[in-house]
């Protein structure tokens, strides 16, 4: 009976939280932001050839996860691949910095002037992204197995027919959605996998930035990356993989959107082959930096309208 009681109480839980997050995101539907990130203003720099033998790279990321809330969440699996890997705590997002906007950012390589990806919310009249090719587009093009799998409706805008192997949106949390992509690692041994945890955020917004319930949610997604982390040992394949864990935003109060520090500050970490050990990264990075950094180490040529640049410091290049 008690048992009985505690599940009943646990989903309605979950429930709840779902439902505040949508609460409290929902005053960034439907509008169209003023702020907009523009292209990329840093100087090019010279790209050297990636390391030798990537044949994988998964990007994980951490829906709000805010550097100085992660560093105060108990995050073992993330903290040690940030040690003995290559890390950044003062990357930075775009503007504006919300989820939908900022992951598009991320996975296809441009400023969201160029993407126009400006709403936050599944648009099923808009259909998948049409303005440029994602990250994954690009991979297929190079013959590679692609996969994402998300917690949030919005990614649908991402299933761009032809482009994904798989795409998936198993739960609201990281959990199914490590088990759903570790599924795929063992099937199909991809060659650009994105796995995005939803549980940050949702904390964040119902709970605030900070808040007990947040380091919780973050202490839940490092679990689901040490399932990542397994899959790939497991599969045979970490000799020949990268990691890159990344998110779209931070946040302040219950909310986030704004250019200031608290909103815009993310963490860019790498980890695995070809990765330099116990690096600090210095130069500037920024989120569309992420599908530079995932193709070029695929050996997929980058279109030279990118506004990402290869962080290319934080390998070891031939």
């Amino acid at each position: 009976m008690t048992r009985s009681l505690n599940k009943i109480v646990g989903a309605l839980s979950i429930a709840v939280l779902v439902a505040m997050a949508t609460l409290f995101a929902s005053c960034a539907h439907g509008q169209q932001y003023a702020d907009v990130s523009g292209p990329d203003t840093r100087t090019k720099l010279a790209v050297p050839a990636p390391p030798a033998g990537i044949k994988h790279v998964i990007i994980v990321s951490f829906d709000g996860g805010k550097p100085a809330v992660i560093d105060q969440a108990p995050m073992p699996v993330l903290k040690s691949m940030a040690e003995s890997g290559a890390a950044t705590w003062n990357a930075q997002t775009i503007m504006p910095s919300i989820t939908l906007v900022a992951h598009t950012s991320m996975l296809t390589g441009v400023a969201p002037s160029k993407h126009k990806i400006l709403w936050n919310e599944w648009k099923p009249e808009r259909g998948p992204i049409a303005t440029v090719p994602t990250a994954f587009a690009l991979a297929k093009q190079g013959g590679l197995v692609t996969g994402c799998i998300a917690g949030k409706e919005k990614f649908k805008h991402f299933n761009v027919p032809g482009t994904l192997d798989d795409f998936e949106i198993p739960d609201y949390h990281a959990a199914a959605c490590a088990a759903a992509a570790a599924r795929f690692i063992a099937a199909r041994k991809p060659g650009l996998l994105f796995v995005h945890f939803s549980d940050p955020d949702g904390a964040g917004h119902a709970f605030g930035w900070g808040s007990p319930q947040q380091i919780q949610a973050l202490a839940d997604s490092d679990e689901a990356l040490g399932v990542l982390r397994d899959a790939v040992a497991k599969a045979g394949i970490a000799k020949s993989t990268v990691f890159i864990m990344s998110a779209d935003h931070g946040g302040h109060d219950h909310t986030h959107g704004l250019r200031i520090p608290d909103d815009m500050t993310i963490p860019w970490i790498t980890y695995g082959a070809g990765v330099r050990k116990h690096f600090s990264i210095t130069q500037p990075v920024v989120t569309y930096d992420t599908a530079a950094t995932a193709l070029w180490l695929l050996g997929i040529k980058l279109p030279a309208d990118f506004d990402g640049q290869p962080v290319a410091s934080a390998y070891v290049t031939r």
